[in-house]
């Protein structure tokens, strides 16, 4: 196996651990509207920060390497893991969050165009973030118990980092959030975490549906 994914990789985790130590974890508990009683220790916030950022960080940068797209999918990685880390605890995903998120992927993603001169890519970028934004939207008027806004919104930079792949990547992102949210719910409900008539947070399943999907059919 060639070194130099490996260390890029390696190199890529480490800095997801500090990032998600401090700055995501501090931007993650502030973002949090419970008492400081109620809320997870922060400790413990930073370590699954952390932990999960580091995973994601290696792992995209493994799969893509010094590709010019590898800035936005870390920045999505790990406003995903703060983003989630929120919905668990309090099944929302403020609009604090998503729309800085969404911002620094599309800019990071036109300057990925911008270096490679793949501004068709831009172009499906920016319809998957509108497709699945509108997706997620019909689902939350046809069931607003089982999907909220919030998901609604999250779909924006979702759609985006997906859609700039092509509509196998973007689907194949999509299909996975349901999978995974699919196997959560019925895991939930074996543990008895969660009733029928009970709701599992759904932003998390999003993340990690988009992360598998990148990370198996990327370059």
């Amino acid at each position: 196996m060639p070194l130099a994914p490996v260390a890029l990789a390696v190199g890529a985790a480490i800095v997801g651990a500090v990032l998600g130590w401090w700055p995501l974890a501090a931007w993650t508990d502030r973002n949090i509207r419970r008492d400081r009683t109620e809320r997870m220790p922060l400790r413990a916030l930073r370590a699954w920060s952390a932990g999960t950022t580091a995973l994601l960080f290696g792992l995209v940068a493994w799969r893509y390497g010094l590709d010019p797209v590898l800035p936005a999918l870390l920045a999505l990685a790990a406003a995903g893991v703060a983003l989630s880390i929120v919905d668990l605890t309090e099944k929302r995903l403020p609009n604090a969050m998503v729309f800085p998120t969404l911002l620094a992927v599309a800019v990071l993603l036109m300057l990925a165009s911008a270096l490679t001169g793949e501004w068709l890519a831009l172009a499906w970028a920016a319809a998957g973030s509108a497709g699945m934004f509108l997706f997620y939207f019909v689902l939350a008027l046809i069931s607003p118990k089982a999907m909220g806004m919030g998901d609604v919104k999250f779909a924006l930079p979702l759609g985006l980092a997906l859609g700039w792949f092509g509509w196998v990547m973007w689907v194949a992102g999509l299909f996975g959030a349901f999978l995974v949210g699919g196997i959560v719910a019925i895991v939930a409900l074996a543990l008895r975490r969660v009733t029928l008539k009970g709701s599992v947070p759904f932003g998390p399943s999003m993340l990690a549906g988009a992360v598998l999907a990148l990370v198996l059919l990327g370059a």
